[in-house]
């Protein structure tokens, strides 16, 4: 259909200004750690490359460790022969504090339903195996670095996982007109605020590898606010009227990597995902 191959185009265009981001961009060296916030054309100056430092990609609310898959030993695959390989502690989920503010996801009961089916499920379901884009607010805290690019006129984002971009308007740029992983994000500054309203999702991306998930009514309203050199308050609050009674708050700490020669590896994940996604087509099975 017609509205596919839109996507198609636009995910292969983020692709190509992904790479050359990546390719091109110098490291960055010696980044200064001072107690002041350091700031271009007056606002707070974000250049640079961040990471969070939690386990919100395995479950955004609290919880212990444990297996991979519930009621079993440990992680483990299956492969055709009907055998499984077990991976013991290694891929194991570690215990978090959760990000949720309260602790809380108020889901309708539907939807309630289907993320304890993902969560059961979720070797099979969760679009990050598969290596499609990571969605808003997920990209930030993947176990994956960024890195933001700001000047008075623009503020991008570049993640290292899958190549995923992210471009913020400045300027507003009107209703989306086509459903994406990413979005499309408009920011605006309120005070030294960094405040940025993403829409247009579609309803494929997942928050986390517990099955937590959205509809394609989800908005998401982030908050970047710098409270030195190197830390950056976060938060994302989640509208999606389709999937919870009402607005929902995940709020963590960006943390500025200062090595020396800091800088944004490639994580180009789909060559690992192709026979995970298309090994049943060959005729002859890998042995």
């Amino acid at each position: 259909m017609r509205w596919m191959s839109v996507l198609k185009l636009s995910v292969v265009a983020a692709v190509g200004v992904a790479t050359f981001t990546l390719v091109s961009s110098p490291l960055v060296t010696g980044q200064a750690r001072t107690s002041t916030i350091p700031r271009v054309n007056g606002k707070p100056d974000m250049n640079g490359i961040w990471q969070t430092i939690n386990t919100a990609n395995w479950d955004i609310q609290a919880h212990g460790a444990k297996p991979a898959l519930a009621m079993r030993p440990g992680p483990v695959v299956p492969i055709p022969a009907k055998e499984v390989i077990a991976f013991g502690a290694v891929g194991s989920i570690p215990s978090g504090l959760g990000v949720v503010e309260g602790d809380e996801l108020p889901y309708k009961p539907e939807a309630l339903k289907k993320k304890q089916e993902n969560q059961e499920n979720w070797l099979t379901r969760d679009p990050e195996i598969k290596c499609f884009l990571p969605g808003v607010p997920r990209a930030t805290y993947q176990p994956f670095p960024f890195q933001i690019f700001q000047s008075h006129s623009a503020f991008f984002i570049a993640y290292e996982f899958a190549g995923a971009v992210r471009n913020i308007y400045l300027k507003d740029p009107g209703p989306p007109q086509i459903d994406s992983w990413m979005g499309i994000s408009h920011g605006v500054w309120e005070g030294d605020t960094f405040v940025v309203r993403t829409a247009g999702f579609n309803d494929q991306s997942w928050f986390d590898r517990a099955g937590n998930h959205h509809s394609d009514q989800l908005k998401v309203t982030e908050r970047f606010t710098m409270t030195d050199a190197d830390h950056i308050n976060y938060s994302a609050t989640i509208d999606d009227p389709a999937t919870f009674t009402k607005p929902w708050t995940m709020s963590m700490p960006l943390y500025r990597r200062v090595e020396r020669n800091a800088q944004l590896g490639q994580f180009k994940c789909v060559e690992f995902v192709t026979e995970l996604m298309y090994g049943h087509l060959r005729k002859e099975p890998v042995k």
